[in-house]
């Protein structure tokens, strides 16, 4: 490959542990072939967050990365500068690396989610519970803040920022919080079985059941969702828009 093929080269990928089901591969595969680019997108699944200054400073012509569990905020360190949203949000999801090889952190999970969820909002849907505390939920959280929803969060543990144990959720609390939103791994494939321990039976035709879990398409949390005549989401959507707005980040300059 000449100098100026590979100028015309550029990698981008993922950092992330257990990774082979990835999204992001596939759909920037199919985005750079159908837009005529020579681009590659890879997946760097590494098991200490650590390793990613070897993979930075040995990959030539690597423009951007995505980041995902368990290293939206184990990254932040080895970052040389934050925007505003991703130190707001405490979590970054995406990195793009000048060509001075300076390194910096976005997160665009909180737009992805923001965008896909408005159009199905209706005037009651003000109160969210958030099941789970990981990165993913702080973007989340921050969308709902912005969007004016007030939230609170549902942990299987004690800690500070949590209300809700899933042992507390009564059918009155459920009744209350008319969006709910899965930021956990429950019900990923192949667990498919799997779902949130809520009580169901108190949701109504008027609550949003948002997952952001992908594969499978119907999650268990969403059929449960569906019996009750809810309005449910998958995470596809967002994953989409997240995806886009990180090449968009990518090629600004």
């Amino acid at each position: 490959m000449d100098n100026a093929q590979e100028e015309l080269s550029h990698k981008y990928g993922l950092v992330g542990k257990n990774i082979s089901y990835s999204f992001s591969r596939s759909y920037f595969a199919k985005k750079f072939k159908s837009e005529g680019l020579q681009h590659t997108y890879v997946n760097y699944d590494i098991d200490s967050i650590e390793k990613l200054d070897a993979i930075i400073k040995d990959t030539p012509n690597l423009k951007g990365l995505n980041v995902t569990i368990p290293y939206k905020e184990q990254v932040i360190p080895l970052l040389d500068e934050l925007n505003e949203h991703a130190r707001k949000i405490g979590a970054v999801n995406t990195i793009k690396i000048t060509r001075y090889q300076k390194l910096i952190g976005f997160n665009t999970d909180y737009y992805g989610l923001k965008n896909s969820i408005q159009p199905h909002l209706k005037e009651y849907h003000k109160h969210a519970l958030i099941l789970g505390t990981g990165g993913a939920s702080k973007a989340i959280a921050y969308a709902l803040e912005e969007l004016g929803i007030q939230y609170d969060y549902v942990s299987r543990n004690v800690k500070e920022g949590v209300k809700f144990l899933y042992s507390d959720l009564t059918n009155d609390i459920i009744s209350t919080y008319s969006l709910i939103i899965n930021c956990t791994p429950i019900g990923t494939y192949p667990n498919v079985n799997e779902c949130p321990d809520i009580p169901y039976e108190a949701v109504t035709k008027n609550h949003i059941l948002y997952d952001l879990i992908y594969n499978p398409e119907q999650t268990k949390f969403l059929s449960c969702g569906d019996m009750m005549e809810s309005t449910t989401i998958n995470g596809l959507e967002m994953l989409e828009l997240q995806a886009d707005k990180a090449w968009e980040i990518w090629n600004q300059y």
